[in-house]
């Protein structure tokens, strides 16, 4: 487990030296940053397939655009692809539901699995695969926004996702280089947790939905008991076959 921080700590540090506090913050990610791309380059040659896993608010996509500049800096390109492209639409007669027979969205069973496995397959094989993307305005795969692709011998690929662990995807393909990520770190007072890493997780999603997705707080905190069930359902049991487990937690975002 990673070590916790401690609020005596990040007090002392924001008010003597915040900003050298952010800088130290930022250099370990980027230390540990690297030292995943050193890996996924060595992993390279027996696969050009990465999967990036971890909940919601843990940094996948961030992290992974990271990941592939290092990985541009030791000479390899990499690409990075999320599962949601993957996605299908989803009806009631057919797709995954709830307990209370609503659609389940974070059921694995919403992506389009088989043509994942295809593509993973034939992208290590060196052929050229054409990417969906799916469109959630419209509930439908958008033609326009499709992306051919071809994997060179110096290239990889990095699919990131809530499910890029789950066995449906990685059974077939054992070989590939496997990240989970995810913030690791309590924060603690005299050995107390006062600040739970999943209060990261969820106060980076607020900003990100009131940013991005054009949800207000109260919104993202009536999904959160659902999308914390499905965590514990289908991305959590998974975490311990990566060959890394990435904090992405900071002392000072709090």
């Amino acid at each position: 487990m990673p070590y916790p921080y401690h609020i005596e700590d990040i007090n002392r540090f924001a008010s003597d030296n915040p900003k050298g506090f952010a800088d130290m913050c930022e250099a370990i990610y980027t230390r540990k940053v690297g030292e995943a791309a050193a890996m996924i380059k060595e992993r390279s040659e027996f696969s050009r397939v990465v999967f990036l896993s971890g909940p919601s608010g843990s940094g996948k996509t961030t992290t992974a655009h990271k990941i592939c500049s290092a990985l541009g800096r030791i000479g390899i390109r990499a690409h990075t692809i999320s599962l949601d492209k993957y996605y299908l639409k989803q009806n009631k007669e057919t797709g995954p539901l709830t307990d209370d027979g609503e659609i389940d969205l974070e059921s694995p069973l919403c992506l389009d699995l088989k043509l994942l496995n295809e593509q993973f397959s034939a992208l290590n094989r060196g052929e050229e695969v054409l990417i969906p993307h799916f469109n959630f305005l419209l509930q439908a795969r958008d033609p326009e926004h499709e992306m051919l692709l071809r994997l060179a011998d110096d290239e990889v690929a990095i699919f990131e996702g809530i499910h890029a662990l789950n066995d449906m995807l990685t059974t077939e393909h054992p070989e590939a280089f496997k990240l989970y990520i995810s913030a690791r770190s309590d924060i603690e007072k005299s050995g107390d947790v006062w600040f739970k890493r999943t209060w990261t997780r969820l106060l980076r999603r607020v900003v990100r939905d009131e940013l991005f997705r054009g949800y207000g707080a109260s919104q993202t905190l009536r999904m959160w008991a659902n999308v914390r069930d499905g965590e514990k359902k289908y991305i959590s049991p998974f975490k311990y076959k990566a060959d890394i487990l990435f904090d992405s937690s900071m002392g000072y975002e709090v």
